[in-house]
């Protein structure tokens, strides 16, 4: 399993953008290849993609898995969230996300964060089984969103 910091957009990105962003949210639009250049261009933002090791039947080693690592200074240090993990419907249960989510803290610590933090809801159960193997533990606290709305 290899899993990599995407450093630039590519025709790739943008097919696996197209394929893997409706699995994670189904009101989310995919990326344009504008919006995947500008993703990656960010400072401080950091995507990481989940490649097979062996092609698959077609020769191809396509991106099955993203995740997102943002990264923030504030006064009390550097902070990292993780964001937006998806993994392939047919790649599932086969280490993919339990990879990305190793590198993204891996990466993260590098960085000097001396924690990350995500969330994800009670109800995506298989992700919260990952995300405790990995090492997360669950927090006190309300998460609070504003919509604007």
């Amino acid at each position: 399993m290899s899993v990599d910091v995407v450093t630039q957009s590519t025709p790739e990105l943008v097919e696996a953008m197209e394929r893997l962003i409706p699995q994670l949210s189904r009101s989310a639009p995919a990326l344009t290849a504008a919006q995947c250049e500008a993703l990656v261009d960010q400072p401080g933002v950091y995507l990481f993609a989940f490649r097979p090791d062996a092609p698959l039947a077609d020769g191809t080693t396509p991106i099955l898995g993203m995740l997102t690592l943002a990264t923030f200074t504030i006064p009390t240090g550097l902070r990292a969230w993780v964001e937006d993990v998806v993994v392939d419907g047919d790649a599932r249960g086969h280490g993919a996300g339990q990879a990305l989510v190793e590198a993204a803290v891996e990466y993260a610590q590098s960085l000097g964060a001396r924690t990350v933090d995500l969330t994800s809801r009670p109800s995506r159960e298989a992700a919260n089984r990952l995300y405790r193997r990995a090492g997360f533990k669950l927090r006190e606290t309300n998460v609070y969103r504003f919509s604007g709305e």
